[in-house]
């Protein structure tokens, strides 16, 4: 069986249990050597065949899989983060479906959830944002013309940029148009959970100076919104006036 396995962001705890226990398994494994932390390989077994991805091709990758597949071994595809965000997995599953060869994904944790995590904050914060855009600025992947990164900001929505802090200028010019003012709180979290992890804060009038300063370009997301503030309004879930299935409304 072939399985696209997500990491987690880059401590090697926040894989999943079911990752892991198919990582302990697995007879071959391709991993995303530039992303994914090596300490993932040492639950690998001694005769497990390892690939980086790195320098490999999309037509050499699922050259191993199907190989692996048809000996009847058990063949991992180790992402980071969570798999099915900018893991461009679709590509390899077609391949896959294509020679009728079956498949499974085993979400992650992703970079998204785990730089919010150590922010402590909460991206869907009562009476501030009940929304949460996942995006990044156009590359050498397009981006439609309707995602533009100014036209999500409109929605004065909680915001998590990938890919995109190499361009930190042009991101923030674009979020000054789209949230209509420039003290909103931006945080660039680089590496997430990771030992050399670092984290800047500020607002859309300083972050890119910080970003620069600190010689971030890569590795990185940037967080956008009030959330940030970590102010919002009380929620209802746990409210004594609220009653839901399990619990019955109550006035103090």
């Amino acid at each position: 069986m072939i399985y696209f396995v997500g990491a987690g962001p880059g401590n090697v705890d926040l894989i999943t249990v079911r990752g892991r226990n198919l990582l302990e398994k697995a007879d071959v494994v391709i991993y995303a050597g530039s992303l994914v932390s090596q300490e993932h390989l040492k639950f690998c077994r001694e005769d497990c065949a390892v690939y980086d991805s790195a320098s490999m091709t999309l037509e050499e990758m699922v050259e191993v899989m199907v190989e692996g597949y048809r000996q009847g071994k058990s063949v991992i595809r180790l992402h980071t983060g969570d798999p099915t965000i900018y893991g461009a997995i679709r590509e390899q599953m077609d391949a896959l479906d294509f020679r009728g060869i079956p498949y499974e994904v085993v979400p992650g944790v992703s970079s998204f959830t785990a730089s919010c995590a150590v922010l402590n904050r909460e991206y869907t914060l009562p009476g501030v944002s009940q929304t949460v855009i996942i995006t990044r600025l156009e590359g050498r992947t397009p981006v439609p013309r309707e995602e533009d990164l100014e036209s999500l900001a409109a929605h004065k929505c909680s915001m998590a940029i990938f890919l995109s802090v190499l361009h930190i200028d042009e991101v923030v010019e674009k979020l000054k148009k789209g949230y209509g003012r420039d003290d909103v709180a931006v945080a660039v979290v680089y590496k997430a959970t990771w030992k050399d992890q670092k984290i800047i804060r500020g607002t859309l009038k300083d972050i890119s100076r910080k970003v620069h300063d600190e010689g971030i370009d890569r590795c990185a997301q940037i967080l956008a919104g009030d959330f940030l503030k970590g102010i919002g309004e009380r929620s209802f879930l746990y409210h004594p006036e609220f009653s839901h299935g399990f619990r019955d409304g109550r006035k103090g």
